[in-house]
């Protein structure tokens, strides 16, 4: 190669480029934003709909039907959902993935904008679900004074800490959830209304009609203009008061003669607590771009001068900061790289005994790293567990190529050719070997671009930044390790003809003698600073390295020594292995093939599960209570429980929400005042065993807790679906109902079995009204007028809003509490305030009390029943088989049908996907092979090592009890392209001695001993590199190690197998004849 021959020549030249590339690299280092996982951009939408007050059957009817209907025909949906329950519609469409959904964003709302929806039906809202959209940061602003009102508070976070938060850089949101939210309440008296023979709506239109402000125009007066203003605006409680609804005759009657108006709050659809104690919690949201660790480390900066400026009673804690856990789960995968750089160069200085070869080897590891920072800058990658996972595994591979060249050139030159030329011809000898073996690595991540689902979009970070290593790699052993490598220290002889001749200095003048004596005190120092001192540091700086060196080699010779006595040892017995091998061919590839074979059964009991469950010292208990439960009743259960796990020695400390709180996401399942969260923090010393423990504690405490459906699980990172959801279809939903009932009482007998929560739950009270229509007649009023005066008085309306400062305030008007919560109270509702006799509410309708559905499922336009099921222990395999095989002896009727849905789907999708994806990545391994060698057998003869590796593999993840998942399928299809590679190196070398002359066998024997020694060393480093991601430790450690494990035990096991079953086989069918080139492949230097 051109390329290596311009590398030896120009050492300079190619100083600087690396010189070049490690600046640059590192400042694309300090740009990249560091997030805990790749920018996941989830194909769904969610159609989100509030129509206050309406029963689940009127939300299907009246809102998710329709739009259901309307938004079916948009491109690219591959399903159509939705939940309609109390005063809420969620439609739910998930696309196919690879989606552009922004397109699908407008198109969706198009379809919206020309839909009819009935006028009191609030216009729908476009959701878009994110795992990013959960809160960055969770604080908590409590109050340790009594007189200090959760109302005060909540303004004060408001007016104070919100608005300064949302300033702050890379901030897209902050909510304020829980306290009491100001509202002026005016609760009318329906006696004096009536009295007065004043409507309802007359008192809403008189507080629109005095509560405004207006532009006036312009007045052009003879010297200036002036604008005219019309300012109208009420100006605090009393002003409301004081307002004037109605005059008879002398008499005016204010507002405050007929209601009662009050500085209120708003009714609570939200607590939050931490530790038990009530307080108001403050989220904050991030923009889809922006760096999350640095985002966090900004808020924290800016909360210091808010601490400091807190009113005396009131504190700022931290519950919850995702940078903690990125953070850490980044510095993990740092550290396990690092250690796997130093194994790795271990095993090379036992293999090399030469600190200097060492050295010029194990630079690779450093210049590919930073130079990969290069191309994830540019290709717009962030820092996360997968990208620096993806280099953590690359550091292994790195030197692989590096070794081979430079034991290449080793080889040469114990042959006594010059430093230069055994560099040269050394790298070029192997340098097509190593690009093929390099490309193959490469290619296989090339099908990962047509996997699709959670695989795709997780892994796509992980391939490119292994690729962009490897890449870096390349480059660099083809360039950087030859140059080194001809840089050979040697004595130098005194030639008089090349000596430098000393200069005689120059004849100066008196001026010129004394400007040199004035400015030498300047050219001292400045000589100095340029050269003297620079020249100190190398010296100190070459001296402790040598320091180092020496140290090191005293430390290590002995152990190289050891290490090399047993390779030789170990030499000796391949090569009578080698031997036997070649006489006993087909009789030794039946037996590696048996030994493979042997996994087969394994696979069977192998588990399997989407993705490792992500431990980050936290999960969350869900509590659902039946529907119509109150708010405070959910707030008791959940107290309840943070006390029990504020009682337990792992637990660090608790924080809950009840109701809506301040979440932004789609997840329809995550409101209602039945709803509950408590979220557990575990101590740091915690690990898996203390939190199961935890767990089954709680979730006995809950099982007693009677009609309350619990779900325990941790912060989901990657799906929102149950781990296994039942859909029962049927357009008869009592016979739904029934069907429920019936799986969900068999799925609680079962042990394996838990957290089983049904959609179709016990009813939602409803009160009925009937209307008489003849009488409504005879009255000279329709049921629409009394529907709007009754939804006026019990739900209320907001008239109109109170400016104070800069905010607005509610202001609701509605029927006094005491006349309207009982359904009693419902019946004397006066329907006719304007009449001599008042008519009330009973007289016109006929009231009872009834039981609807508590939310009513639907899916492609069917009703449903979902059952969302986890388990406690094994794989989601084995608890998908226990579901299935409860429903086949359920005896349902014929018209439910059934299927099993949830991460199961997603599964089983991605398992799909991937297996594609591996076949097309030996596929493409093989294209790249075949171009190298211009055989179709020789790629054929290799490709056998890639069933060897995952015969390995499988061993390996049933020793260790390791689920099949995402990752492993990743870590199977990253070793197709590395486990080809020793195979290439020796049938490469095979081949160059044959077109020596050299006879087949010997020429398998040669190349078996010469590559022995290469191969075991690229093993070691690789497998050495990848042993810390395998132990896995610390955060993120469950997304890292099954894909080392599988690729360590892969190549290790093919490795061994490989060294025999490649001659062998190579023996056996291979029938090229090469033409005879002797030693033309040895070349010389040109020189200009």
């Amino acid at each position: 190669m051109k390329i290596v021959e311009v590398a030896i020549k120009r050492p300079v030249t190619i100083w600087m480029f690396v010189l070049a590339v490690m600046l640059f690299g590192m400042v694309s280092l300090s740009r990249l934003a560091i997030n805990l996982l790749p920018d996941l951009s989830y194909p769904t939408l969610t159609i989100r709909t509030d129509y206050d007050g309406a029963a689940p059957s009127e939300v299907e009817l009246l809102i998710s039907k329709p739009i259901e209907e309307a938004i079916g025909i948009v491109k690219n949906i591959r399903q159509v959902s939705s939940i309609s329950k109390a005063g809420q519609s969620d439609v739910i469409l998930e696309f196919n993935w690879g989606t552009d959904m922004d397109m699908a964003s407008l198109n969706v709302r198009e379809k919206l904008d020309i839909l009819q929806l009935p006028l009191d039906i609030k216009k729908p809202v476009l959701l878009r679900f994110n795992p990013s959209l959960d809160p960055i940061m969770r604080l908590a602003l409590t109050s340790d004074e009594e007189s200090a009102s959760l109302k005060s508070v909540r303004i004060f976070a408001e007016e104070q800490i919100k608005r300064r938060l949302e300033s702050i850089s890379g901030v897209a949101s902050v909510r304020v959830g829980g306290g009491l939210e100001q509202e002026i309440h005016i609760e009318i008296d329906q006696f004096k209304l009536n009295h007065h023979q004043i409507p309802l709506q007359h008192i809403i239109q008189r507080l629109r009609d005095e509560n405004i402000n207006m532009a006036g125009g312009r007045v052009k007066d003879i010297n200036q203009d002036y604008f005219v203003r019309t300012i109208n605006q009420f100006k605090n409680v009393e002003e409301i008061r004081q307002l004037i609804v109605k005059q008879e005759q002398l008499k005016v009657i204010r507002l405050g003669d007929i209601a009662y108006v009050s500085d209120s709050h708003k009714e609570r659809d939200s607590i939050t607590q931490i530790d038990g104690q009530e307080s108001i919690e403050i989220s904050l949201y991030k923009e889809g771009d922006a760096n999350s660790v640095q985002v966090a480390k900004s808020v924290l900066n800016q909360l210091e001068p808010i601490n400091d400026n807190l009113p005396n009673g009131l504190a700022i804690k931290t519950i919850y900061n995702q940078a903690d856990f990125i953070e850490s789960a980044v510095n993990e995968v740092k550290t396990a790289g690092i250690i796997g750089g130093v194994l790795a160069m271990l095993v090379l200085f036992l293999f090399l005994r030469n600190s200097w070869t060492t050295f010029i080897v194990s630079l690779s590891i450093p210049v590919s790293v930073i130079a990969t920072f290069n191309f994830m800058y540019g290709n717009n990658i962030s820092l996360n567990i997968m990208s620096l996972g993806g280099i953590a595994l690359a550091i292994g591979l790195l030197v692989d190529s590096a070794i081979v060249v430079l034991e290449n050139i080793a080889r040469y030159k114990e042959k006594g050719m010059a430093p230069k030329l055994a560099a040269l011809n050394g790298t070029n000898e192997v340098a097509m070997a190593v690009t093929a073996s390099t490309l193959t690595t490469m290619a296989v991540f090339f099908p990962l671009a047509f996997v699709e689902g959670i695989a795709g979009q997780l892994f796509s970070d992980q391939a490119m930044a292994i690729t962009f290593a490897l890449l870096a790699s390349l480059i660099v052993s083809i360039t950087l390790i030859p140059m080194l490598a001809s840089r050979e220290k040697k004595e130098h002889k005194y030639i008089p003809e090349v000596a430098p001749t000393q200069k005689e200095p120059a004849k100066r003048g008196k001026v010129a003698n004394v400007i040199y004596i004035l400015t030498w005190p300047i050219r001292a120092l400045t000589k100095t600073v340029i050269y003297w001192i620079p020249l100190a540091l190398v010296i100190v700086f070459k001296s402790l390295v040598k320091l180092v060196a020496k140290i090191a080699s005293f430390i290590l010779n002995p152990t190289a020594t050891a290490f090399n006595w047993l390779f030789d040892k170990l030499s000796l017995a391949y090569k009578k292995a080698l031997d036997k091998t070649l006489n006993w061919p087909k009789t030794v590839i039946s037996l590696i093939i048996l030994v493979s074979a042997g996994s087969i059964p394994l696979v069977s009991k192998l588990g399997s599960e989407l993705l490792p469950p992500m431990s980050q010292g936290e999960f969350y208990v869900d509590i659902l209570l039946p529907t119509g439960a109150k708010l405070e009743e959910t707030r008791s259960k959940i107290s309840s429980l943070s006390e029990v796990a504020n009682r337990l020695p792992m637990v660090e400390k608790t924080y809950s929400m009840v109701g809506t709180g301040s979440l932004l996401n789609a997840s329809p399942a995550q409101s209602g005042d039945n709803w509950g969260r408590l979220n557990i923090v575990l101590k740091r010393n915690s690990d898996k065993t203390n939190e199961a423990e935890v767990i089954e504690s709680l979730r006995a405490i809950v099982e007693k807790m009677p009609g309350v459906v619990s779900t325990i699980e941790r912060p989901q990172l990657m799906s929102f679906k149950a781990p296994i959801q039942i859909v029962l279809t049927s357009y008869d939903l009592n016979g739904l109902q029934k069907a429920s009932s019936k799986l969900v009482n068999k799925m609680k007998d079962h042990p394996l079995l838990t957290d089983i929560n049904p959609t179709l739950k016990a009813g939602n009270p409803e009160i009925s009204l009937d209307f008489n229509h003849a009488r409504l007649a005879q009255l000279g009023l329709t049921a629409s007028e009394v529907s709007e005066i009754v939804a006026t008085q019990v739900g209320g309306k907001v008239a109109s809003k109170l400016v104070i400062g800069d905010r607005k305030v509610d202001i609701l008007v509605r029927t006094a509490e005491s006349r309207r919560n009982s359904i009693n109270d419902l019946r004397q509702l006066i329907i006719n305030p304007t009449a001599d006799r008042s008519i009330t509410l009973e007289e016109v309708a006929e009231i009872s009390l009834t039981t609807g559905p508590s939310e009513i499922n639907r899916l492609q336009q069917e009703r449903v029943a979902l059952i969302d099921v986890n388990f406690s222990s094994g794989d989601l395999a084995s608890a998908v088989i226990v579901v299935q095989d409860i429903i086949d002896k359920s005896g349902l009727p014929l018209n439910i049908n059934t299927s099993i849905d949830g991460q199961n789907e997603d599964m089983q999708h991605s398992f799909d996907s991937l297996m594609m994806a591996l076949a097309l990545a030996i596929f493409m391994v093989y294209i790249v092979m075949a171009s190298q060698f211009e055989s179709l057998l020789h790629p054929l003869i290799i490709l056998f090592t890639v069933p060897l590796a995952g015969a390995g593999s499988i061993y390996g993840l049933f020793i260790t009890g390791t689920n099949l998942s995402v990752v492993v399928f990743i870590g199977f299809i990253m070793l197709a392209g590395i486990v080809v590679n020793n195979a290439i190196v020796l049938i490469d070398r095979i081949n160059q001695l044959r077109e020596q002359g050299i006879e087949k066998v010997e020429a398998i024997k040669q190349s078996a001993e010469t590559r022995l020694r290469p191969i075991i060393m690229t093993t070691l480093t690789t497998t050495l590199g990848l042993l810390p991601l395998a132990i896995g430790f610390g955060d993120g450690a469950e997304m890292r190690t099954p894909m080392a494990l599988t690729v360590i035990f892969g190549l290790v096991f093919s490795t061994l197998l490989t060294l025999l079953f490649i001659p062998a086989l190579y023996w056996l069918f291979d029938l090229k004849q090469f033409e005879v080139k002797g030693d033309d492949h040895v070349v010389a230097i040109t020189t200009k």
